[in-house]
């Protein structure tokens, strides 16, 4: 049997005991940076790792590598007679559990069996954010709970990653007013990851407005503002260096939203930076205009930003979010 997980740390609980078979992590951040309909194509697979490199700070080497490593892992799936799919409820793992239903849906499956756990909460635990959550015992409960995968999971998984993976993100606006019930938790990830759009209210995504309205509630530690966003958009399962990179642009010239007192560098890649728990973030004048409708973040500053398969580039970039009808907005120009 093979398991593939989300995490290290889902990996590590399971190793003890909890299952039999071979683990597979999936490492990916979909959520963040180009993504392709078939990420595995060479070309693609080089813009991807040298944005991630750009942005995250994750060696454009080591992404490469490890790529080609868990890909050749899973093209060996026909080796194991069951396969066990271990994904959350939020977009970091429905993103990934979308892919690999896509890319499932074109083998041969010959007498290999797919299977699928997939929750969003867990008796006792009032927020869930993970599996990573759960300690060994609660681990165990689920262990056998997985649901085979049939031809509809398949086929509204691949619907879902090649909506993702389009430069036109009706694609995806268009499949959420469709019954998704059959991956009961893909409906809000993907709206979640829609309304990460600049809003036709004042050009900032739901992280960046999130952000700013947690900094004027009287959070400003760094980390303090990462726990309560992460909270309050948990269908998002944003990481830690997503956020950070995030708030890198939200305090960058030109037009900062933010000031981030005592600021020496951020946290990067397998690189703690301690005096960043000191760092005091506060609104700037023009944060405050952002927040009060009277500027429009993106029409000041301009855009250059992946949301899946739609590159937003430019002061007026043609896809934008309406929050009050909770759907895209298509402006019809984009400069």
């Amino acid at each position: 049997m093979l398991h593939i997980v989300n995490g290290d740390l889902v990996a590590a609980k399971l190793r003890q005991g909890i299952v039999q078979g071979d683990i597979l992590v999936w490492r990916e951040v979909y959520p963040h940076g180009p993504v392709f309909l078939d990420p595995a194509v060479s070309d693609n697979r080089s813009v991807r790792a040298q944005f991630l490199e750009q942005t995250l700070g994750i060696p454009r080497s080591e992404y490469i590598q490890g790529s080609k490593m868990q890909e050749k892992t899973l093209a060996d799936f026909n080796k194991y007679e069951e396969v066990v799919l271990w994904f959350e409820h939020d977009l970091f793992d429905q993103t990934m559990l979308c892919y690999l239903l896509h890319w499932f849906s074109e083998q041969p499956l010959l007498n290999t069996k797919l299977n699928l756990l997939s929750i969003g909460e867990y008796p006792g635990i009032e927020l869930f954010r993970g599996l990573g959550q759960l300690s060994l015992e609660q681990m165990e409960t689920l262990s056998g709970t997985w649901k085979s995968i049939g031809t509809k999971e398949l086929d509204l998984g691949g619907a879902f990653w090649k909506a993702y993976a389009s430069q036109d993100p009706q694609q995806l606006q268009q499949l959420l007013i469709k019954d998704t019930s059959v991956l009961p938790f893909a409906h809000d990830a993907f709206q979640c990851h829609l309304s990460q759009l600049p809003s036709t209210h004042n050009g900032l995504g739901i992280v960046e407005q999130t952000t700013l309205e947690m900094v004027r509630a009287g959070i400003h530690s760094p980390y303090e503002l990462f726990e309560h966003v992460g909270n309050k958009l948990n269908n998002l399962g944003m990481g830690d260096l997503q956020y950070w990179y995030i708030l890198k642009e939200m305090s960058q010239d030109p037009y900062p939203l933010l000031q981030i007192r005592g600021l020496q560098v951020f946290p990067a890649y397998n690189s703690a930076a301690v005096s960043f728990r000191n760092c005091d973030v506060v609104l700037t004048d023009f944060g405050n205009c952002v927040m009060d409708g009277k500027e429009d973040w993106v029409a000041k500053k301009g855009i250059d930003e992946w949301y899946g398969g739609v590159h937003l580039q430019g002061y007026c970039p043609r896809w934008r979010w309406n929050s009050s009808l909770q759907t895209i907005h298509d402006t019809g120009i984009e400069v």
